[in-house]
């Protein structure tokens, strides 16, 4: 009897606990949630760390949707496909929505848009011009803009002019043609140094742009034309070319819009539910936030320039271990900071060549011309420090003024007054005894006794002095002076 009823008490109990569980919500049940991720800057390596946690945080709470509001005017290719590859490869389907009016997918913004699932923007906003841009400090060029009357089916020769036979039957040469506006169309020019860099650049571009199209039922023809010609297109035009799937004024417009569509998320078609979520914004943390602060130009500038002076101190000065910590953090920084940015090393290059200048002012007169070549190759080079055509990614200028200021400053006033004074007679002690001047209290020859810095000592002299007679000090032996005469300053 009493086995009877226990095994009717636990048939009860899991009856319960299944209601109970059953009747509770559920992660990813029909309550879900929408994981709101923000970009609105520059895209880096910290946006990458901040998007990639953010779509690992949704699939563990098995989200229905996470939606990335962007606003940037573009970024690293690197940390670009990094985040392309987080978005392509998640379970939980992506929306980028270009927010509020006013902001703008420009370059990797634009790769970022055709990986997504669903693509979308706000009213007044705009996507584009999504050329690569060469960096690393070598000078860049761009690609040859194509010509209207070049047709894609002729041979390699009609390409070089864009006129083949045409050309040829009106006459004209090799070395001069005329276009159909009648300008002389001058022989190519040799292909610059980098030209060919530019155009793997452009193509690989292309190529992978075109796939992101491709993969997701967009229009690859613009997307090359973004690449190519850096092309641009507001919200609206975006959606009548099939740029993009939604137009939003909002974030709930976004959700009501999408509501009910159908995507491809690894492979597998997925029905978008997204009545009643909840959105869960995940705001970046202090890891996050770390790395962008880091990788801020002038963050890293400052960076580097502690980390300079700091070494430089403590190389001068072996002892003072502070500099020298506070110089090793911050250049360690600052170097992770430099090879994730679009760094010119001709800029690194000068502004060494202008502390070195700056510092060797102190050892050679040069009446100020190594300092101010220093001054002026530190600025030069601060101002090329970074590729300002690789997103908005500079050393503001006030910082670079204040900065060479205060390095002249210091290096041209502070180091060399503590030169100046390290090169002054010593003023105490037994050395400073050597060059001062006494007077003879008694004839002597040889060995006798001077008045000096208000003391007598014994004195030697190679030649005879009188009583009252100025004498230099030009040695010392213990408690005994040499000296000799001074001449022509006698009492």
């Amino acid at each position: 009897m009493k086995t009877i009823t226990r095994s009717i008490s636990y048939v009860f109990l899991l009856a319960l606990g299944g209601a109970l569980l059953g009747a509770a919500p559920r992660a990813g049940g029909e309550g879900g949630s929408v994981v709101l991720l923000r970009v609105a800057d520059a895209i880096g390596p910290a946006t990458g760390d901040y998007v990639h946690r953010g779509l690992v945080r949704a699939a563990e709470v098995n989200a229905k949707l996470v939606v990335l509001h962007l606003d940037t005017p573009g970024g690293l290719d690197t940390a670009m496909r990094d985040i392309n590859r987080d978005i392509i490869a998640s379970p939980v389907p992506v929306a980028v929505y270009v927010s509020p009016s006013g902001a703008r997918a420009a370059s990797a913004g634009t790769y970022m848009m055709y990986a997504a699932h669903i693509a979308a923007m706000a009213p007044a906003t705009n996507l584009g011009a999504a050329t690569p841009v060469q960096i690393g400090g070598t000078p860049d060029f761009d690609p040859p803009a194509p010509r209207p009357d070049r047709d894609a089916g002729k041979g390699n020769a009609e390409k070089e002019d864009g006129k083949g036979d045409a050309g040829k039957a009106e006459g004209g040469n090799a070395e001069e043609k005329k276009d159909r506006d009648g300008a002389v169309e001058e022989p190519a020019a040799a292909t610059p140094p980098g030209d060919a860099m530019s155009r793997k650049m452009v193509n690989d571009a292309v190529a992978y742009i075109r796939s992101l199209a491709e993969m997701r039922g967009r229009n690859a023809d613009w997307a090359e034309k973004a690449v190519r010609e850096a092309a641009s297109l507001s919200a609206d035009k975006a959606l009548a070319e099939g740029v993009i799937d939604i137009v939003a004024t909002d974030l709930a417009d976004l959700l009501k819009k999408i509501d009910g569509q159908v995507v491809s998320v690894n492979g597998q078609d997925h029905t978008l539910l997204t009545t009643g979520l909840e959105i869960v914004a995940i705001d970046p943390d202090w890891r996050n936030e770390l790395l962008s602060v880091i990788t801020n130009p002038n963050v890293a500038y400052i960076l580097m320039l502690l980390g300079i002076y700091g070494l430089f101190f403590e190389l001068a000065n072996p002892g003072f271990v502070l500099p020298g910590v506070i110089g090793a953090i911050s250049l360690l920084l600052a170097l992770y900071a430099l090879q994730v940015l679009p760094v010119n090393y001709a800029g690194v290059g000068l502004i060494l060549l202008g502390i070195a200048f700056m510092v060797a002012e102190l050892f050679m007169p040069s009446f100020g011309a190594l300092g101010i070549g220093g001054v002026v190759a530190f600025v030069v080079g601060s101002i090329i420090l970074f590729d300002v055509d690789g997103g908005n990614i500079a050393v503001s200028l006030p910082l670079i003024a204040a900065a060479a200021a205060l390095s002249a400053g210091f290096f041209l006033i502070a180091v060399r007054a503590v030169f100046t004074a390290l090169r002054r007679p010593v003023v105490s002690g037994a050395e400073e005894m050597l060059g001062s001047v006494g007077e003879v209290m008694e004839d002597f020859t040889g060995r006798g006794r001077i008045f000096i810095h208000g003391e007598t000592w014994n004195a030697e002299s190679a030649e005879p002095v009188k009583q009252g007679a100025r004498v230099r000090v030009t040695g010392r032996d213990g408690l005994t002076l040499k000296i000799d005469p001074e001449e022509g300053k006698r009492q």
